[in-house]
C-alpha cells in the first residue's frame, strides 16, 4: 500500500484528518507524525509577530492543543506583520491571546486553542508549562527568555528560540541534555534600551516570517518524532544584504561556564531578576503588575477617570488616554487595564512616574 492510498483510507475512517492530506503524503510525517501532532501540547509564550505566525502554521498543522499567553493589546502598527489580527480586533478592543484563538477557530475548529491574557513570570510559568511537549518563543526580550530557558532545564522540555529585527533574524532549537542552553549562548540580557527592538529599528513582515516558519519547522520535527532532522546549529540571517549563517554552536556548552544548564542555578525561574514593573522598550511604556493579581471592577474605575478623559472597556481591558498639567508640564498618557490589574501606560519610560500615574486612576 503507498502512503497516499494509505492517507486516503485513514481519511475515511477519519474525517478530521482529511485536511491534512497533503502533510500527510510528506513521508517523514505520514499517517503516524499526524496522530503525534494531533496528540501533543505545545505552551507558545507571546503572541506577537513571531507568535501569530507560528500559531497560524502550527494551528493549521493540527497540532492538537495549543496554550497561548500573551500579555498586550493590539494596535493599528501590529498588522503591518502580526497575521492572525485585522482592524476589526482592534475595534473590539480584545487582547492578542483571545483575538488569536477567535481567529484559529475560525481556520481549525477540530484543535483546542487556550488563551490567556496574562505577563508571563517566575510565579505563573510552571502552571502552564506542566505536561507540554514543546515550548515556544513568541517574545520580545531577553528576560522572558531566559525564564523560558530555565523552565525548560527544570522541567526536561525543549524549546524553540526566535527573534528578529529589521531583516536579520535568528533562531535555535535547545533540548535540555542534548544541546547548549540559550545562557550558554548569551549569557546575560543586554540593560534596557541597549537592545535595539522593532519599535526603535523596525522589521520587516518577510523577517518575521521566516524566523517563524524556521521555528514552526523544527517544531513539527520534533513534534512527529523526526528528532535526527533537527538543526543542531544557531540559524542566522539577513534577508537585506541576502546574507545567511549556519552557526555551529555544539561546543558552547562545555566552553561556557552557564549557570542554568551546566550549575542548575535557574536564576530567572527563582525570581532573582523579577520586577513588578517592566519599561517596553522602544515603545515609551512601562507594564505594571499587580503583585495579588486580584480582578479588577472596570466600571468602578472608569467612573472615576471620566473627570479626566473618556474610559472604554469591555469585559478584558479598559482603556483611556488621560492628560495632566498645562502648558510646559502637560503630560499625556494612555492607560491600559487588564482584569487581573496589570497595566501598560503609554507616554512613558520612567517606572516612578508610571506607578504615580496607576496609584492615582487605578489604586496602589
Amino acid at each position: 500500500m503507498t502512503l497516499s492510498e494509505s492517507a486516503e483510507q485513514l481519511e475515511k475512517s477519519d474525517p478530521e484528518l482529511a485536511r491534512y492530506n497533503r502533510q500527510m503524503l510528506w513521508a517523514p510525517i505520514g499517517v503516524p507524525g499526524q496522530k503525534k501532532l494531533r496528540q501533543s501540547r505545545v505552551l507558545l509564550v507571546g503572541c506577537g509577530a513571531l507568535g501569530t505566525v507560528l500559531a497560524n502554521t502550527l494551528g493549521r498543522a493540527g497540532v492538537g492543543h495549543l496554550t497561548i499567553i500573551d500579555r498586550d493589546f493590539i494596535e493599528i502598527n501590529n498588522l503591518q506583520r502580526q497575521v492572525l489580527f485585522d482592524q476589526q480586533d482592534i475595534a473590539d478592543q480584545l487582547p492578542k491571546a483571545l483575538a488569536a484563538r477567535r481567529q484559529l477557530a475560525r481556520i481549525n475548529s477540530e484543535i483546542q486553542v487556550e488563551a490567556v491574557v496574562a505577563d508571563v513570570n517566575h510565579n505563573n510559568i510552571l502552571s502552564y508549562a506542566r505536561d507540554r511537549d514543546l515550548l515556544l518563543d513568541g517574545t520580545d526580550n531577553f528576560e522572558t527568555r531566559f525564564l523560558i530557558n530555565d523552565v525548560s532545564i527544570h522541567l526536561g522540555i525543549p524549546w524553540i528560540y526566535g527573534a528578529c529585527i529589521s531583516a536579520m533574524g535568528l533562531a535555535m532549537v535547545i533540548r535540555p541534555g542534548v544541546t547548549p542552553c540559550l545562557r550558554c549562548i548569551f549569557e546575560t540580557s543586554p540593560p534596557p534600551g541597549m537592545n535595539p527592538t522593532c519599535d526603535t529599528a523596525g522589521v520587516l513582515g518577510p523577517t518575521v516570517n521566516v524566523v517563524a516558519s524556521w521555528q514552526a519547522m523544527e517544531a513539527i520535527k520534533l513534534l512527529t518524532g523526526n528528532v535526527n532532522a533537527l538543526n543542531r546549529g544557531l540559524f542566522s540571517f539577513d534577508l537585506w544584504d541576502n546574507r545567511y549563517q549556519q552557526l555551529n554552536v555544539a561546543r558552547a556548552r562545555d566552553i561556557a561556564d552557564c549557570p542554568a544548564c551546566k550549575h542548575h542555578h535557574l536564576e530567572y525561574l527563582s525570581g532573582k531578576f523579577s520586577s513588578s514593573t517592566t519599561t517596553l522598550c522602544g515603545r515609551n511604556a512601562v507594564q505594571i503588575s499587580s503583585p495579588g493579581g486580584q480582578r479588577v471592577d472596570f466600571e468602578h474605575i472608569a467612573a472615576g477617570l471620566r473627570a479626566v478623559g473618556n474610559p472604554t472597556f469591555n469585559k478584558f481591558m479598559l482603556k483611556c488616554s488621560i492628560t495632566q498639567g498645562r502648558g510646559e508640564r502637560r503630560r499625556e498618557y494612555e492607560l491600559t487595564l487588564f482584569a487581573d490589574g496589570r497595566a501598560i501606560i503609554k507616554g512613558v519610560n520612567d517606572a516612578a512616574v508610571a506607578r504615580a500615574v496607576y496609584a492615582k486612576y487605578v489604586g496602589s
